[in-house]
């Protein structure tokens, strides 16, 4: 209960503002504080004018790419954790960028922070550099570049290329772009069947594009492989899994087979990354 050693008339209080009177205009609102002083609503001021030009640069390359990408604020918003509002604001100029919106705008729109704001971008370095002295892992990463790998056929990729070079750009069909490391003779699959569809995440529908490393990679339990038989020749992608000290080949699909791994088959390349297709 507010008390302040006078009564307060009951008509003047709505939602926790107070009118200042019934004859003064509607809009003559104060916002009620402690010890029941009141301080006049103010307008937010306008941003320092490097800071607005960081949001105009910000936005200009969002409205350039959003189309292409299929983007909009809704999945900016849910990608960060905020409002399609608040994500407006910072593309508007209302509020300042921060390290946390620049790097996942960035990220979505696969363009370095710098693109739009220089000063996040150092502020970002600095943070991996001071970093790398300590045992706190960052928040915010810097952004990697991303790299183009050569999208091949499965008889090539049992075959064995030497490396990505052996498809010079003109030459292979299709080039996709990554910024995980493949390594140089990383490439594109896409994936055959439905054995790798699943109802629930994660699931590789077929014609979904995988980045393979084909070399220098680790078998983990748990991750995605490509691996080949030595005696026909049949590549496969699935899923690892060691149980019992036994590796096992599995599909996402539990209508197709699991296939142990023994002499006659060869893990050939790790899977590091996917491009959802079909939206």
């Amino acid at each position: 209960m507010l008390t302040s050693g006078n009564p307060i008339d009951k008509r003047k209080v709505t939602a926790g503002i107070l009118n200042v009177g019934i004859d003064e205009p509607a809009g003559n609102l104060f916002r009620l504080t402690s010890g029941l002083s009141l301080r006049p609503m103010t307008k937010k001021p306008p941003l320092p004018p490097k800071l607005l030009a960081e949001c105009q640069a910000a936005n200009e390359l969002y409205l350039s790419k959003k189309n292409e990408l299929k983007l909009n604020k809704r999945k900016i918003a849910d990608e960060i954790g905020v409002s399609p509002a608040a994500v407006a604001h910072y593309l508007s100029g209302v509020n300042a960028l921060n390290v946390k919106f620049a790097s996942a705008l960035a990220r979505l729109l696969g363009e370095p922070v710098d693109r739009f704001s220089p000063r996040l971008a150092a502020e970002i370095a600095d943070l991996a550099a001071t970093t790398d002295h300590s045992n706190v892992t960052p928040m915010v990463q810097p952004r990697r570049e991303a790299r183009e790998y050569p999208l091949i056929t499965w008889v090539d990729a049992g075959a064995g290329i030497e490396s990505a070079g052996s498809y010079p750009l003109g030459i292979s069909d299709e080039w996709l772009s990554s910024t995980e490391n493949a390594g140089p003779s990383g490439y594109w699959l896409r994936v055959k069947g439905k054995s790798m569809t699943s109802d629930t995440p994660p699931t590789f529908p077929e014609g979904t594009p995988i980045l393979v490393r084909p070399e220098g990679f680790d078998i983990i339990s748990g991750k995605f492989y490509v691996a080949r038989h030595t005696v026909t020749g049949e590549t496969t992608f699935k899923q690892y899994i060691l149980d019992a000290g036994v590796g096992y080949l599995v599909p996402l699909n539990q209508a197709y087979q699991t296939v142990q791994v023994e002499g006659d088959w060869e893990i050939i390349g790790r899977a590091i990354d996917a491009k959802v297709t079909g939206m």
